[in-house]
């Protein structure tokens, strides 16, 4: 198929790296691996981070603009040029698709959302109109991918009977971070602990602070914390370790992704509290590299952390839980080993490129079937 590509919240060529920019990047290419052919429909941004319904007012205005602008572009083209579907992704009420819904309404195409957020508790004055912007193009899907159990649960009630529902769990190209090196746990040397994220106000830094004080509860253990990332609340993050002993933890900046991977190699454990975290790019990262994480019980963490298995989820925002979890593995390194095994393996079994690609396939199988090619 053709399928025109939309993210609204930040498009997969944007300058700054996050993790919702590297899984839109990520689902090109795994629509690519099934056979698709994808172009990005439009680099226009939705997102309205303030609470600003004036702007979020603006914002919609210009989208429906764009709208009108790629559908009378897209009439310009041969049938044959023309997209077969409109595949949108990351919905929620700072984020909302105005332009998706139009666009394939006025081709009479499927519109397709992978991962599509929704909760009450948003309608309120500062947010109506991105919820309900958000509501308004979940109710036109004819297929949602969700990523997350707590995404599914949230648009349940919201979903019509036409309406197609899989599952798509977070996934990455599991090629391109290695195995660990097998050798005999070292006992005898610091465990080297690792967090990788974004260095920025709000979730980040209330992270990277709770990351810190659970740290500073280890006692006399033997770690060393290297952190890879950079951002606008690198100062405050800097001050939040600056009463560790000097050399104790290593601040990197940012990284290309091959160093990055790299530093996944050269360590023990992945530690990350992940306040508010929506599911965790780094942490199926760590994992695909042999490493065990340790990260709260929030959102769509759990969806990929096997709790027990692959690492440990604690209670979130408990400190004192996650550094005694951190004590117990950073004191046993069989354990963290055989944890880290586990979690290669589930991630390249279970959140790998080809399984999304396939998913994806078996979603749009459930569409009406002369709209959709099986490669």
């Amino acid at each position: 198929m053709r399928i025109a590509f939309y993210a609204p919240m930040k498009p997969p060529d944007h300058a700054v790296p996050s993790g919702d920019r590297r899984m839109g990047q990520l689902l090109v290419r795994a629509l690519g691996r099934g056979g698709h052919a994808v172009d990005l429909a439009s680099h226009f941004r939705s997102y309205e981070g303030t609470g600003d319904p004036a702007r979020q007012a603006g914002l919609r205005a210009r989208a429906l603009d764009e709208a009108r602008a790629l559908t009378a572009r897209y009439r310009t083209l041969p049938p044959t040029d023309r997209p077969d579907l409109w595949f949108t992704y990351h919905v929620y009420y700072k984020a909302p698709d105005w332009i998706g819904p139009e666009v394939a309404r006025a081709l009479g195409i499927p519109y397709v959302i992978a991962e599509a957020s929704h909760a009450g508790k948003r309608d309120v004055p500062a947010w109506r109109l991105g919820h309900r912007g958000a509501m308004l193009a979940i109710c036109s899907a004819d297929l949602i991918f969700s990523m997350t159990a707590v995404d599914r649960a949230g648009i349940a009630s919201l979903l019509a009977a036409r309406q197609q529902h899989c599952d798509l769990p977070p996934f990455l190209d599991t090629d391109g971070f290695a195995a660990p090196t097998a050798g005999p746990p070292d006992a005898a040397a610091p465990t080297r602990l690792l967090t990788v994220a974004m260095m920025r106000q709000g979730a980040k830094l209330e992270s990277y602070r709770r990351l810190a004080a659970a740290l500073a509860r280890l006692g006399g253990l033997d770690w060393h914390l290297t952190i890879v990332g950079d951002g606008p609340a690198r100062e405050q993050v800097a001050a939040a370790f600056a009463e560790f002993p000097a050399g104790r933890v290593r601040f990197t900046g940012a990284l290309p992704p091959e160093q990055v991977a790299q530093c996944y190699g050269a360590a023990d454990l992945f530690l990350w509290p992940a306040a508010e975290e929506a599911y965790g790019m780094a942490l199926l990262e760590a994992q695909a590299c042999g490493l065990p994480v340790i990260a709260a019980r929030v959102r769509g963490v759990p969806d990929v952390v096997q709790d027990g298995q692959c690492g440990f989820l604690t209670p979130d925002g408990d400190i004192a839980a996650f550094a005694d979890t951190a004590a117990f593995l950073i004191a046993d390194c069989a354990a963290r080993r055989e944890m880290g095994a586990a979690a290669r393996a589930h991630v390249c079994k279970m959140h790998g490129l080809d399984r999304a690609a396939a998913l994806l396939n078996r979603g749009f199988a459930q569409l009406a079937a002369p709209l959709v090619e099986t490669p």
